[in-house]
């Protein structure tokens, strides 16, 4: 019984680290179903419509159900910041992305999509939300990351260097099925800098998205209702962009195969099931922890495309890939080390407001209230230790209410003679 009891506490305690190895699974997977919809013969703008639609079909409920009853009033300016977020940070991220995807390889862009805390710290810094800090040493730190995490996607790009073979199967999900022509496993040089730079201008999407996202939340603090709004404007507009640019309606028509496969597993796993155990995460360990198991997803793709998609590893794409994952630790233990002197610097609130409440000592008469002005026992607005209470409670007048209230006017409590 013991035994059992430390395997429970140990599983309990691990909760949030299986969640966040989960969530990089689900991304991971997302990348290999997106490069076999690719080579099924799909368009990645209407894939990318469908992923909205399924994932706002997931969320929407979600968020009425959970935060129904806490949600705040929504504003013109609250709808507005979702929109851009749903642009930025959604549909035109993910276009670009997939196209990317499609131009390159899981691998490439997997490693290519850790440049999103560097280049959000340099976005932050040019339009004065944050500060460098170069005294500090958590600001060399984000600093020197994001020089790393830079040097490692030019590398990424430009060397290819020589082909790794880590194991050898004859699986390919890629090649000739239902007609279709594979996507070539190794891409031209040239395909390879413009899928460079298109997942180089997602990240800065999603960046941009990001610090819109963290001014919508202060005004609207409901993480799965902000989500939902996102969703449906993403899906919104993804939709609206696809069907101008597609004018194959056989694209849009899904069957049972791959491409509903992609769609559904892109949707509602990739999107509504990982938004879900990624804000229990944060919720319990913060932000700060979700962010290292990124460089998760990179290694999982590595080894699925390898397995699957016989996709071929080179040396310019393991060493590129390290030196990007070295940088986004880097600009972590950066953002840790200033967070944490953060906390140190900024005295808690709540426990101050705890410590000090106000006394408010008023008389049931008339006459008494106006004795009690030009009294000197009365307490009336008087910040006290909470452990004086009782005392102040056994003392009070005849015919005196005692009314406690918090510091900044709530709480309320009477307590008459």
């Amino acid at each position: 019984m013991a035994v059992m009891g430390k395997i429970c506490n140990f599983i309990h305690g691990s909760r949030p680290t299986i969640m966040m190895v989960v969530v990089q699974i689900a991304f991971a997977g997302m990348n290999v179903f997106y490069k076999l919809a690719a080579n099924d013969g799909m368009n990645m703008r209407v894939l990318v419509a469908y992923r909205f639609m399924f994932a706002a079909a997931f969320i929407v409920p979600l968020a009425l159900y959970v935060e129904r009853n806490r949600r705040p009033k929504l504003t013109w300016m609250v709808v507005l910041q979702a929109f851009l977020c749903g642009l930025f940070g959604g549909s035109l991220a993910q276009n670009l992305y997939a196209e990317s995807l499609v131009l390159t390889s899981a691998t490439f862009v997997s490693a290519m999509i850790n440049l999103v805390p560097a280049i959000t710290f340099v976005m932050a810094i040019s339009i004065g939300l944050e500060r460098l800090g170069f005294g500090t040493a958590a600001g060399k730190a984000k600093l020197v990351g994001t020089v790393i995490g830079i040097s490692g996607a030019m590398l990424l790009t430009f060397y290819k260097g020589v082909e790794i073979n880590l194991w050898s199967t004859n699986f390919d999900l890629l090649h000739h099925h239902d007609g279709h022509v594979a996507v070539q496993g190794h891409p031209k040089s040239g395909n390879r800098v413009l899928g460079a730079f298109l997942v180089v201008c997602s990240c800065f999407s999603i960046a941009l998205g990001l610090i819109i996202q963290a001014k919508m939340v202060q005004k609207y603090p409901c993480h799965y209702s902000s989500t939902a709004l996102i969703s449906v404007m993403g899906a919104i507009q993804a939709t609206i962009f696809a069907l101008c640019v597609e004018k194959d309606w056989t694209q849009w028509k899904l069957g049972w195969n791959i491409r509903l496969m992609t769609i559904f597993y892109s949707g509602i796993v990739a999107t509504g099931l990982t938004i879900t155990l990624t804000a229990w995460c944060v919720r319990m360990r913060g932000p700060l922890f979700a962010s290292v198991f990124s460089p998760l997803m990179l290694v999982l793709v590595a080894i699925a495309c390898s397995l699957l998609l016989d996709e071929k590893l080179h040396l310019g794409s393991v060493l590129g890939a390290v030196v990007i994952v070295f940088g986004l630790y880097v600009v972590l233990w950066g953002k840790g080390k200033e967070m944490k002197r953060n906390a140190q610097l900024m005295p808690s609130r709540s426990s101050n407001e705890a410590e000090r409440i106000d006394i408010i000592l008023q008389s049931s008469s008339e006459n008494n209230n106006i004795d009690n002005k030009n009294d000197n026992i009365s307490s009336n607005g008087m910040e006290v230790n909470p452990k004086t209470l009782p005392i102040m409670r056994n003392n009070i007048l005849p015919g005196n209410v005692l009314t406690v209230k918090n510091k900044g006017g709530e709480g309320g409590d009477e307590y008459p003679s």
